[in-house]
């Protein structure tokens, strides 16, 4: 028992002491430069600024082709680059900036809508862009009149 104890206490003493190599005399100095340089980098983000998020048509005919135009600024420090941009229907279709928008400059995305729908229609376009937050959600709505129908539309 006493020449197990002995070797148990021999081995832990050669495994701690081979295990103190200092740690600080490993590290490169080319690959802490490069990960400060990379570190700087990934802070750099784009921010999509729009003028505004919600447009409304007003009342239209059922049918009725409809425009609008959703201004942003990258008030980021990076460049901005919108990967897709979706609506929550086939009846309404973003069309957003292919090339980058430099920090400070400023986009436009077109959305058309082909005025389906009766009564009160929302809908929600989602851009997806390199933002910290990765998408943005913008909202058209309308109050669509059913096509030969006399003019409803809501009381304001």
């Amino acid at each position: 028992m006493k020449k197990l104890v002995l070797i148990v206490g021999l081995v832990s003493m050669v495994a701690f002491t081979s295990c103190k190599d200092n740690a600080s005399s490993k590290i490169k100095t080319d690959n802490v430069a490069e990960a400060a340089v990379r570190d700087e980098a990934a802070k750099a983000v784009p921010v999509m600024s729009f003028e505004k998020a919600e447009h409304d048509f007003g009342t239209i005919e059922q049918g009725a082709a409809q425009a609008t135009v959703f201004k942003f600024t990258n008030t980021g420090n990076a460049p901005l680059i919108i990967t897709d941009a979706k609506s929550s229907c086939g009846c309404t279709v973003p069309n957003p900036p292919k090339d980058p928008i430099a920090p400070g400059e400023t986009g436009e995305l077109k959305v058309n809508f082909n005025g389906s729908g009766q009564n009160q229609v929302t809908k929600t376009i989602t851009v997806t862009a390199n933002t910290e937050k990765g998408s943005e959600l913008l909202r058209i709505k309308a109050f669509v009149n059913p096509k030969g129908a006399a003019p409803l539309g809501p009381v304001k």
